[in-house]
């Protein structure tokens, strides 16, 4: 009677080991991510360092640099990743309405108060945009074509006198900066009642009958 002998145990295979590396890597990519999205939210970005980042997400400098060499590399991923979880109002949901005005007046309500959902974390991007370099990159990329949509969809069916027109172009990015927002609404107007102030003021210098004034 022979006996058969048992055969030991290999060593785990290498794409295995490859797999669970890779699943630790995503996972700190994650921890550092939202440690600056947090940060940013917080203090701003040109206040949250990397050794904020790093201590918030129990990682090293060096492991923050080795995922993200770069601030663009890290505003980025971070910029993706909030917008991932609180998307920006859609222009082309404003564009089938017809009638200018009413188009204006409900994507400023709509903006309006998406920006007083969001103001901890805008307030403190768009402060600091003009003094982190890197962050005004990232949000030439990522804000800039937004809202250039924005006034591409609420600029059509106007008057044609006003088609290109420099002021009419100006008033409609006063009309959707979130400046305009923040002066209106910390004056005591609720966002209705400001995306409705706007509305009219624009309406009553752009809108029909004003290619008679002057």
């Amino acid at each position: 009677m022979t006996t058969k002998r048992l055969k030991k145990p290999g060593r785990p295979k290498r794409p295995y080991r490859k797999k669970k590396r890779a699943r630790q890597e995503q996972e700190t990519r994650r921890r550092i991510t939202e440690a600056a999205v947090e940060l940013h939210r917080t203090l701003g970005p040109a206040r949250a360092g990397i050794t904020d980042v790093a201590k918030l997400a129990r990682v090293s400098r060096m492991t923050v640099y080795s995922h993200f060499p770069t601030e663009v590399d890290l505003f980025m991923a971070c910029s993706t990743h909030w917008a991932s979880s609180n998307p920006f109002p859609d222009p082309s949901a404003w564009a089938p309405i017809e009638d200018p005005a009413e188009r204006l007046n409900t994507a400023l309500e709509e903006l309006y108060r998406w920006y007083g959902r969001k103001q901890d974390m805008l307030g403190k991007v768009l402060r600091d945009i003009h003094t982190v370099e890197a962050l005004a990159t990232v949000m030439g990329e990522l804000w800039s074509p937004w809202m250039q949509a924005i006034i591409d969809t609420l600029a059509t069916g106007w008057a044609p006198k006003h088609a290109g027109d420099k002021e009419f172009t100006a008033a409609l990015r006063l009309a959707v900066d979130f400046d305009t927002w923040r002066l209106l609404t910390g004056s005591g107007l609720d966002d209705g009642v400001a995306a409705g102030l706007i509305a009219r003021m624009l309406g009553a210098e752009f809108g029909p009958g004003s290619e008679l004034k002057n």
